[in-house]
């Protein structure tokens, strides 16, 4: 089968051919009409050749007769216009075909390994959790472009269409699961395609609308997930204290623990104290596992490191315990609790995050560029006009649920500019901006593909875990091997990496363990670590069965 830039460079000699007969033929009826000059067949196509090659014109230099003249001319731009054309549009994108690694279109050797249909921000993290759990994953790309960046970052793709049978090519009979992550009505065809061909496997569905759930169930979905609407409810339950619980969405674990982050203000009394001195597991009942300064997110904090002003700490705890941090961090002059909510972006996100907070009875402005129902102000984010027209000086907060990531960067900075006092919490696309957003001066970031990859991971590999970028990773667990011992005797942090944040028994969360405390059967134990640490640990401490 031809390559489109094959058949695009056929079409191109073809009328080339037919563009040099065709002018031929009218530059010897014209010689020999106009001018009174026999010219043959082959000289005409001869000259006509050198002209639009911009070569020359042979024998023939000079011409009486105007519309004579005018062919020649025509001839001539006719010939620079074609030289501007063919290289571009035609030839380079054929060399370009003909020289580049050819993309796979089979993944013979793929066994056990987990199948996603198509790449972006909502799979992006999961991708990473499930290589580091020594899972193989094959990435099916329709998108050549997308397809060849991700073999440059290493990825195993797939290049083809649904109908051309791409997901067979790619080893879906012997695949553990299959994530559907295209547009709702690919996907509805991607699981219908996968049960057709007998696949009996757990199919994933990542949809963007909530009522096309059940139509993904009928087709043949194991599980459907609406990221974008669980991260506008993470943001809206960080923004307003009304939101019941105050936990950020997928930043709770278990049943109680929650994994948050707090800005210590430079003003607080707990600005530039050491995590001892600080005494935060006394006096807000938080653990903290890792600080924001200056951007950079710094694990595994030690007694002597101190609390950064301006820095966020990212701290595990009750809602209650987080919630007393945030009082303190906040020192004498807490966030603003009166006014609206701005809310910048005002789609899918955007339109959550308003109903979740109108619905807790809080008061939203919301701004976008296009007109329509429910934006109260019609503008760029980025545009201090429109900044002054929203009245962020007095607003509560602000929400930015914009699609682009470079965009929420930049409105980040020139919002800390304009109104250095408001509370500025951002959706995120791709977990490795986090730190940028922070950096810029947002109090609260969360990523859209941390919160689906963490949601999708849980189902995949039966792990229920918070990522904080590569570095950080607070993981749930039961191991079988904790009962009966003390946490000194386990030696966590020599052995794996690994600490231990809080312990969960019954109805109660520890996050202080007493020097005689022992592990009893039950306990929910929850560790922090990078990566590889939580990897060292999974295989050490296996799950109860």
């Amino acid at each position: 089968m031809l390559l489109r830039s094959q058949k695009r460079l056929l079409l191109l000699l073809v009328a080339l051919l037919v563009l040099l007969v065709a002018s031929a033929f009218l530059y010897m009826v014209g010689m020999a009409l106009l001018e009174g000059k026999s010219r043959g067949f082959w000289e005409s196509l001869g000259f006509v050749g050198e002209t639009l090659s911009t070569t020359g014109y042979g024998a023939d230099a000079r011409w009486t007769h105007p519309a004579m003249v005018v062919f020649v001319v025509v001839l001539q731009f006719l010939g620079v216009f074609l030289i501007f054309l063919i290289f571009p549009i035609y030839l380079i994108p054929f060399l370009e075909e003909r020289f580049e690694v050819r993309l796979p279109r089979s993944a013979p050797a793929a066994r056990g390994h987990v199948l996603v249909y198509r790449y972006g921000p909502p799979v992006a993290t999961l991708l990473r959790l499930v290589r580091n759990a020594g899972l193989e994953t094959v990435v099916v790309e329709p998108d050549s472009a997308q397809a060849r960046r991700l073999v440059e970052r290493g990825f195993a793709v797939v290049s083809g269409r649904l109908e051309d049978g791409v997901l067979e090519g790619a080893g879906l009979e012997h695949a553990r699961a299959l994530v559907a992550n295209g547009a709702d009505d690919e996907n509805a065809a991607v699981i219908l395609g996968a049960r057709q061909s007998g696949f009996t496997g757990d199919v994933l569905a990542v949809v963007e609308e909530p009522y096309h759930r059940k139509p993904m169930m009928l087709a043949g979905a194991t599980a459907v997930y609406t990221p974008r609407h669980i991260l506008g409810a993470a943001l809206a339950a960080r923004a307003s204290e009304r939101i019941s619980p105050r936990v950020e969405g997928a930043q709770l674990l278990g049943d109680r623990l929650v994994v948050s982050e707090v800005r210590i203000e430079s003003h607080s009394e707990l600005a530039g104290l050491t995590l001892a001195g600080s005494r935060l597991r006394e006096r807000a009942g938080v653990n903290v596992i890792g600080q924001w300064v200056a951007g950079e997110l710094v694990g595994h904090p030690t007694a002597t490191t101190r609390l950064a002003p301006g820095g966020i700490l990212l701290v595990a705890g009750s809602a209650d315990s987080v919630h007393r941090l945030a009082q303190l961090g906040a020192g004498a002059t807490p966030l603003r609790r009166s006014g609206a909510f701005l809310l910048a972006g005002y789609g899918e996100v955007g339109q959550k995050v308003a109903q979740l907070l109108r619905d807790a009875g809080e008061e939203v402005r919301v701004i976008d560029k296009k007109p329509g129902d429910g934006v109260d102000v019609v503008g760029d984010i980025l545009d201090h006009r429109v900044l002054e027209r929203a009245d962020v000086r007095h607003a509560q907060g602000m929400i930015l649920a914009v699609d682009s990531d470079s965009a929420t960067l930049f409105a980040t900075v020139i919002l800390k500019d304009y109104a250095p006092e408001i509370q500025v919490i951002a959706r995120v696309n791709e977990a490795q901006n986090v730190e940028r957003i922070h950096r810029a001066g947002a109090e609260f970031a969360l990523s859209l593909s941390e919160v689906s990859g963490q949601i999708l991971a849980a189902r995949l590999l039966g792990q229920e875990g918070i990522s904080v970028g590569p570095q950080i990773r607070v993981l749930k667990a039961s191991p079988a091997a904790f009962t009966g011992k003390n946490p000194a005797q386990l030696e966590l942090r020599e052995r794996t990496g690994v600490s231990i944040v809080a312990v969960e028994r019954g109805e109660r969360l520890r996050v202080e363990l007493d020097p005689d405390f022992v592990f009893e059967t039950g306990d929910v134990v929850y560790v922090c670590g990078n990566e590889q640490a939580i990897e060292r640990f999974l295989g050490e401490f296996p799950e109860e069965s």
